[in-house]
C-alpha cells in the first residue's frame, strides 16, 4: 500500500452547476515534500463545512487511485468541462490519494501506519453537491453511492509526518464493519 499524493486547499468559492456560489475546501492541490499532521490534519489544508467536514474524527480523507479511471470515463460520457484532460490527484476532494487499499478491504478502526504517524479509520466519505459540481455534472453524486467507491476518513492518532512516495501498512482494528458495508447501509436510510 503506498501513499501516491498529498493534497490540500484552503477553503474558497465554488461555482455549483446550478449557478449558486458556496465555500468549499474540496479542490484539492497535490504538494511536494514532507507534509506535517496535527490533530486536525495536514498543516495548511481547509474545509469550509466543518459540521460534515474535519474535525478530530474526520482529519483527513483518503481516496484510492483506482478508481480515478471510473471517474475519467464517467466524465467523458457527460462531457463535462475539462473531461479531455487527466483527472489531477486530490480530484476526488482527499487528502491522500493512495492504491493498494480499496474500501471493502478497509474496516472502521483499522490503523493505517506511516513511518512517523498513524492514522485511524473512522467512516466512510458521504458526497454532496459539491461533488457534482467539481465533476462536473449532475449524477456523480449518485454514481458515487451506486459504486459505493467513496473513500474513508481517518482520525489522527499518532501525529508526525508523511511523504508521497512512502509506503504503509494496514494494522486490522474490530474489525466489526467495512467502510462498504457501512457506506452502502447508511445511503439506503438516507
Amino acid at each position: 500500500m503506498k501513499l501516491i499524493s498529498i493534497n490540500i486547499a484552503k477553503a474558497q468559492d465554488l461555482q455549483t452547476l446550478d449557478g449558486q456560489t458556496v465555500a468549499s475546501g474540496i479542490r484539492k492541490q497535490a504538494v511536494s515534500g514532507t507534509q506535517e499532521v496535527g490533530p486536525m490534519g495536514l498543516i495548511g489544508d481547509e474545509q469550509a463545512d466543518l459540521s460534515v467536514h474535519g474535525g478530530l474524527s474526520k482529519a483527513l480523507y483518503a481516496y484510492p487511485q483506482e478508481h480515478y479511471a471510473f471517474w475519467q470515463t464517467v466524465r467523458g460520457q457527460a462531457k463535462a468541462a475539462g473531461w479531455e484532460q487527466p483527472l489531477r490527484q486530490g480530484a476526488m476532494g482527499e487528502n491522500l490519494t493512495i492504491t493498494g487499499l480499496l474500501e471493502k478491504d478497509v474496516w472502521i478502526g483499522d490503523l493505517l501506519r506511516f513511518p512517523d504517524c498513524e492514522l485511524l479509520v473512522s467512516e466512510p466519505r458521504f458526497p454532496c453537491f459539491k461533488f457534482n459540481s467539481v465533476m462536473g455534472f449532475n449524477k456523480a453524486v449518485k454514481l458515487m453511492s451506486e459504486s459505493a467507491w467513496c473513500g474513508f476518513y481517518l482520525a489522527v492518532k499518532k501525529p508526525g509526518s508523511i511523504t508521497a512516495g512512502e509506503y504503509f501498512e494496514l494494522r486490522p482494528g474490530p474489525r466489526e464493519v467495512n467502510i462498504t458495508e457501512l457506506f452502502r447501509a447508511k445511503a439506503r436510510r438516507g
